[in-house]
């Protein structure tokens, strides 16, 4: 089993290459479900990005950790680390455009200009400020403290990906029981999963070979769009008990 997971599918990624130059201004990619074109990402847009990412986690935390107290657990609150390019971690090296947990030092570590570009591009494509897509890779992230803390892991990659998009729609559904889901939000979120989802396999008509097909993507994947989807829909529906059988 990988103790490292990535947010993004493991065959095609919708996002393109981000690169941090000697200037001021940071540079992005954007690969959109539409049209690909260059988006900009200044420094300024990270620091926001930033900022929203911390709120998040301090959200989460308090979140996960009542969670547990409640079913006479305690959450460990992972450690969260933002990197540009690269970075050397104890689950080994993670490169740019990314983000993972990694169970070793229970950290999340994460590429702070990838995040501000997906907000960034969620923001254009919306009309909003696009703020939830980056959180939404944080919460995924700490999604995967959370199953994991609780003894859920699996050898199949799909099988821990779907609870982490289930628990980022339940970290969704406590924000409007707080009052703080925002207008937009949650077609955020759903933009931002769509633009990772793994693509779906076509069928070669060999039975047998769709088949291999299949299990090889449910070891390796994340989930096609309309499955993160669901799953993000499954949480914010249905909470975190919809999503792990200690909450119910």
């Amino acid at each position: 089993m990988s103790i490292v997971h990535s947010l993004r599918g493991a065959a095609v990624f919708a996002l393109g290459a981000v690169m941090l130059p000697t200037t001021t201004a940071l540079a992005a990619t954007r690969d959109s479900l539409d049209s690909p074109r260059p988006v900009r990402v200044s420094a300024e847009d990270v620091e926001a990005s930033n900022k929203k990412v911390a709120l998040a986690y301090n959200a989460l935390t308090e979140m996960w950790s009542k969670a547990f107290y409640y079913i006479g657990d305690q959450f460990a609150a992972p450690h969260i680390v933002r990197y540009n390019r690269g970075a050397r971690t104890a689950c080994g090296m993670i490169g740019p455009n990314n983000a993972m947990y990694c169970p070793t030092n229970n950290t999340v570590y994460y590429d702070q200009v990838f995040v501000a570009a997906v907000q960034k591009i969620t923001g254009d494509a919306t009309g909003t400020d696009g703020d939830m897509a980056g959180v939404g890779i944080i919460a995924h992230e700490v999604g995967h403290a959370v199953a994991m803390q609780l003894g859920h892991a699996s050898r199949d990659s799909y099988k821990n990906e779907s609870v982490a998009d289930c628990l980022t729609g339940a970290f969704a559904n406590q924000a409007k029981k707080d009052g703080s889901l925002e207008k937009g939000d949650v077609e955020e979120a759903e933009h931002a999963m769509a633009m990772v989802g793994d693509p779906a396999p076509e069928s070669t008509g060999d039975a047998r070979y769709d088949r291999f097909v299949q299990r090889q993507l449910e070891r390796n994947s994340h989930g096609t769009k309309e499955q993160r989807m669901q799953n993000f829909r499954t949480g914010l529906d249905g909470g975190a008990g919809a999503c792990l059988i200690e909450f119910r």
